[in-house]
Formats: structure tokens, C-alpha cells, sequence
């Protein structure tokens, strides 16, 4: 029970942050139009400099498993969650042009980046948050491929640059330096280190703010089919494959201590703004979001002590 209550004392400030976003768009401080600028900053900007800092230095990416396996295991993960959630959805009734392929993606799409950062960051040091950085990478491939394909169509060719972003830029730039143990100048690393510090917290906001509108009309939200499916697959049965993952393949431990927190995501918000710009359907993505996100504060704390302990670590 005191572990349990430990991880939910980690969690509280990173819940609080997301309320502040959504008071600070209620009020008018953080804008809608300030969202695109303010998203531009983090991901182009902020998010880089937080993977650099976290990967330079790190001997637990001078490990070829940790090149290897954790991209490979983000790319698989999401894939399976999106063809799990599609049958899922069509066991539940949904079909194509109601709801079928938002549900499929917004279930499958967990919150491989903020939500993990914060907690291996607090739990685990930053060995395991350097390792988390080259599991997004497979995670950010899925979403841009195999994500939009499901949402919207379109073929491979089309989407897969999109993969190749700054914050992957960013990843290659520092594993290179890193293995090559390349010293940075401290004036660099304070910068950098200090710009890195912004990105989670600015993050968290933006996706109260993303949040807000859709928490204007609460019954709205309130979706049995949908929330209970995307909890019970989301939150039940698809951690299972993170930590059978963890357990049966040869694995650092760092990699397994990012499998045990990335089991126990719930769906991301991103894929409310990336519904809405494919034309899908913003409130079945937000009711999946709200639901998995409100379960979540109480199964986390229970999947990391049952992964924690079922590993041995």
C-alpha cells in the first residue's frame, strides 16, 4: 500500500498540471490560437532538447539491445493496439463512418511521451528515460504510417516522412555523439538541459487546454460502449502484452522498467487534434481519452507494482 500511494503522490503533480491547462484555456490566459505556436515550440524545440540531455551520457544506450529492441517493440505495440481496438470496436457495434476507425485509433494510440516521461523520469533516473526516447521513435513511425493509414487512408509512400521529425533528428544526433563519447561544452548542456526542463510541463498543459472544450458538456463524454471497451482493452488486456514482452524477450532492464509504465498508459490526447484534422469523429477520440485517462489515475499505481514485481526488478 505505501508504494502504491508513493507512485500515486508522483502522479498527483503531473494530474494537476493537466487541470491547470484546462482553468488556464477556460479563462482565456492560454488560447486556442496560441496552440499551434505553443505545440510548434515543444515539439521542434523543448521536446529535442529534453532527448538530448537525457541521451548524452547515458551508458545504457551504449547497450545494442537498447538500440535495437525498444523501436522495434513502440512500432509493435501500437500496431497491435490498433488491430485489437478494431475488433474490439466492431464487437461493440461500431462501424466504418460511425465511430469504427476513431475508436480503433484513439484506443490503440496510448501516451507513449508525456505521461511516461514524468513518471521513469521520477521513478527510475535517466539510464531508463534515455531508452524511453528510442522507444518513441518506433512509436512516432506507427503513428505517422500505419495510424494514418487506419484514420484516413492514403499509402505508406505518403506518410512515412512524416516520421522524420526533430525530436528523431535529435535522437540519432545524440546516440551518435553519445557512443562516440563526445564531450559537450557545459555552457551547451546547461542550455539545453534548461530548455529540456520546459517541455513536459508545457506539454501537460497544452493537452489540459486541448481538453477543455470537450469537458464544457460532461454528458457528452459519458459513452458506455466506448468507454467501457476502450478502458477494458486500453487498461485490461493490452498491458498484458507489455509486460509478457518484458518477461519472455532477452530485454535491459531499463527497457523492461519502460514496459511496465508504457502498460499502463492510458490513450492518448494527441489523436483528439489528429481526428479532427482527418475528418473522423472528435468526440467518440475524447470520450475514449477521458475514460482511459480518469481509470488510469487508479490502475497505474496497481500495473507498475504487479509489472515491478512479476519482473523481478
Amino acid at each position: 500500500m505505501d508504494e502504491i500511494l508513493h507512485l500515486l503522490a508522483i502522479l498527483a503533480p503531473l494530474f494537476v498540471l493537466i487541470a491547470i491547462g484546462t482553468v488556464l484555456r477556460r479563462v482565456g490566459w492560454l488560447t486556442v490560437e496560441a496552440d499551434s505556436s505553443l505545440l510548434r515550440i515543444g515539439v521542434n524545440l523543448l521536446f529535442p532538447c529534453l532527448i538530448f540531455q537525457s541521451v548524452m551520457g547515458n551508458a545504457a544506450l551504449r547497450d545494442p539491445r537498447n538500440l535495437f529492441w525498444p523501436p522495434l517493440l513502440g512500432f509493435g505495440s501500437m500496431t497491435l493496439g490498433w488491430l485489437a481496438a478494431w475488433w474490439t470496436g466492431r464487437a461493440l457495434g461500431l462501424e466504418r463512418g460511425k465511430g469504427l476507425r476513431t475508436f480503433a485509433y484513439a484506443t490503440g494510440f496510448y501516451n507513449y511521451s508525456y505521461v511516461p516521461i514524468f513518471i521513469i523520469g521520477a521513478v527510475y533516473g535517466a539510464g531508463t528515460l534515455g531508452v524511453l526516447f528510442v522507444f518513441t521513435t518506433g512509436n512516432e513511425f506507427a503513428a505517422w504510417t500505419v495510424g494514418v493509414l487506419l484514420l484516413a487512408g492514403g499509402t505508406f509512400r505518403e506518410n512515412w516522412r512524416k516520421a522524420l521529425n526533430p525530436p528523431v533528428f535529435a535522437l540519432i544526433g545524440a546516440v551518435a555523439l553519445n557512443s562516440f563519447h563526445v564531450e559537450i561544452p557545459a555552457v551547451v548542456q546547461r542550455t539545453v538541459a534548461s530548455l529540456g526542463a520546459c517541455a513536459v510541463p508545457l506539454g501537460l498543459l497544452l493537452i489540459g487546454a486541448f481538453l477543455e472544450e470537450h469537458l464544457r458538456n460532461p454528458r457528452a463524454l459519458i459513452g458506455p460502449r466506448v468507454a467501457l471497451g476502450s478502458v477494458l482493452l486500453r487498461l485490461g488486456l493490452l498491458p498484458l502484452t507489455f509486460l509478457a514482452a518484458a518477461k519472455w524477450l532477452p530485454l535491459s532492464p531499463e527497457l523492461q522498467q519502460v514496459l511496465i509504465v508504457q502498460a499502463a498508459m492510458p490513450a492518448g490526447i494527441f489523436p483528439i487534434v489528429l481526428v479532427k484534422h482527418y475528418g473522423g469523429q472528435p468526440l467518440t477520440a475524447a470520450q475514449v481519452v477521458v475514460s482511459t485517462t480518469l481509470v488510469s489515475i487508479l490502475v497505474i499505481p496497481l500495473w507498475m507494482k504487479f509489472g515491478t514485481w512479476w519482473l523481478g526488478l
